[in-house]
């Protein structure tokens, strides 16, 4: 990794899931007519700023899909899923809303500290079992990136972690702090730890349909 190494870090198009409010994990949501659109407006303005030569992504249903359209929007890289890369995986509870579980299990919402994200929900992960998957990638990424501009298409979850260890945060505080948007872009310079755009839509956001 050198000075020049960049990467963009992408969460995935709209979800019916996602206006829903409800808990997606691992579930193969797909995106919406909006979602879609978002994706490809981002591929267009991705091929028109930067020269990418990597794409990697969560091998999820709905970022997959975020993938193929924003190759369609211009991004000529070969993509590589890597499920190192998944949203937490959330277990019995994907589908519930958040406001739903809290009210039901309130040890999950992170207004409880350390016991939040200690909780493991049956079938799925820790806060922190996310946190170590996804440093553990994070770390490659970097070490396999040589004066590459990389396109990271993955969630919110793996890129709040992402910018708490840049940021020298808590992972109670980085996740009241950030909400991701749907086919924003976090750039990254990984090597001096510079943030160059932290969740941006770099695109007029499609009409509602």
């Amino acid at each position: 990794m050198t000075a020049e190494t960049t990467i963009l870090l992408v969460r995935h198009g709209e979800t019916p899931w996602n206006r829903a409010g409800r808990i997606q994990g691992w579930a193969p949501t797909r995106l919406t007519d909006r979602g879609r659109q978002q994706a490809s407006r981002l591929g267009q303005v991705l091929a028109a700023e930067y020269d990418i030569d990597r794409l990697v992504s969560s091998d999820l249903s709905r970022t997959r899909e975020t993938t193929a359209q924003i190759r369609q929007g211009g991004v000529d890289a070969t993509p590589v899923f890597d499920r190192s890369w998944r949203e937490r995986h959330m277990g019995i509870y994907q589908g519930f809303t958040r406001e739903d579980l809290h009210a039901r299990f309130p040890s999950f919402a992170i207004e409880n500290g350390a016991v939040a994200l200690e909780e493991t929900p049956e079938g799925g992960e820790a806060f922190g079992e996310l946190y170590d998957r996804i440093q553990t990638g994070w770390s490659q990424l970097c070490d396999d990136a040589d004066s590459e501009t990389v396109v990271v298409v993955t969630h919110g979850g793996p890129i709040t972690v992402v910018l708490a260890a840049l940021k020298g945060q808590d992972l109670i505080t980085a996740v009241e702090e950030h909400h991701i948007s749907n086919c924003s872009v976090t750039a990254v310079r990984p090597a001096k730890n510079d943030i160059l755009r932290e969740n941006v839509q770099p695109f007029d956001n499609p009409s509602d349909s």
